[in-house]
């Protein structure tokens, strides 16, 4: 072993200029800079543009995206505004509750205002949503009262007998149209809802159904037209009816029926067909043309 750490004057020398090489090597690699340091910022900043330049791309597509899957609002009537309808519009439930409240007295909202009066929505909300209205021509276009009219039934002032009055299973659009408020819609609206029903009407209280018809119309109309040839129809015992029985009654569903079989159980039988109206969700307005499809 001694022999190996024996070196002479030239090794000595060899193994020292080895060494001072190597630590020269060293500095040079810690200390001084081998690259241009404005280039490396250069590339630097370019990097950094082209990562904001994606960022903002990644972003604006997120937004038209964001964009694309919010609900989409077309043209409605806001007298049919439904639960979920109402919640994407983005009214409470009180709101909601409100509007449907004052549709269940047979009333009907024609305006923006009268949707706020009733509902009591903010003016945002209502600023927001009120451009999709879309109210019936006879509302937004109301046709002048001085138009001339061939009013030869509302004029009559003498009360007509059953056999002076029209059939209203067999009236035409140009006969409904002599009433006084009633025009070329209405009139047609009338047709179509006794042409839904194989027979026609059963009586002159269905009109009360028919979107657009204030009672006041409604009287006038009855002045001069009845149900004459009204259609057969099943009535059935409303002591003895069945669920089944029930729901193919006009304005009467399922949990209805359900809620008067068993009225009618506690009660043990109805006395009187009135008595529907005690029974829970019963739609109260309904009941004259409900009664038609009953007897005790």
């Amino acid at each position: 072993m001694k022999s190996h750490f024996q070196f002479s004057n030239k090794q000595r020398s060899g193994i020292f200029l080895l060494l001072a090489i190597v630590v020269i090597i060293q500095c040079l690699y810690l200390f001084v800079p081998f690259n241009d340091e404005s280039s490396n910022k250069d590339i630097a900043l370019a990097n950094k543009d082209q990562l904001d330049a994606f960022k903002n791309e990644l972003d604006s597509l997120r937004l038209v995206e964001i964009e694309n899957r919010k609900p989409k609002i077309y043209p409605f009537n806001p007298n049919y505004i439904t639960d979920y309808k109402g919640y994407t519009l983005g009214m409470t439930n009180e709101e909601i509750d409100r509007l449907h409240k004052f549709r269940t007295t047979n009333k009907w909202v024609n305006s923006a205002k009268e949707f706020q009066k009733v509902t009591e929505v903010s003016d945002s909300l209502l600023s927001k949503i009120s451009p999709y209205f879309k109210f019936p021509d006879w509302v937004t276009n109301p046709k002048p009262k001085n138009q001339s009219y061939s009013n030869s039934y509302s004029n009559s002032k003498t009360p007509k007998t059953y056999a002076q009055k029209i059939d209203l299973n067999t009236a035409t659009v140009s006969q409904l149209k002599k009433v006084y408020g009633v025009g070329e819609k209405l009139s047609e609206r009338i047709i179509t809802y006794r042409n839904k029903f194989k027979g026609g009407f059963i009586s002159e209280v269905q009109l009360s159904s028919i979107y657009g018809l204030s009672p006041e119309v409604i009287e006038r109309i009855k002045n001069d037209f009845t149900v004459k040839t009204p259609r057969a129809t099943k009535k059935f015992n409303l002591n003895t009816a069945t669920r089944d029985e029930l729901v193919t009654i006009q304005y009467i569903d399922y949990e209805i029926a359900h809620n008067i079989i068993e009225e009618r159980t506690l009660r043990e039988s109805f006395k009187s067909i009135e008595e529907l109206t005690k029974v829970e969700d019963f739609p109260i307005k309904k009941l004259e043309i409900i009664k038609l499809y009953l007897h005790l």
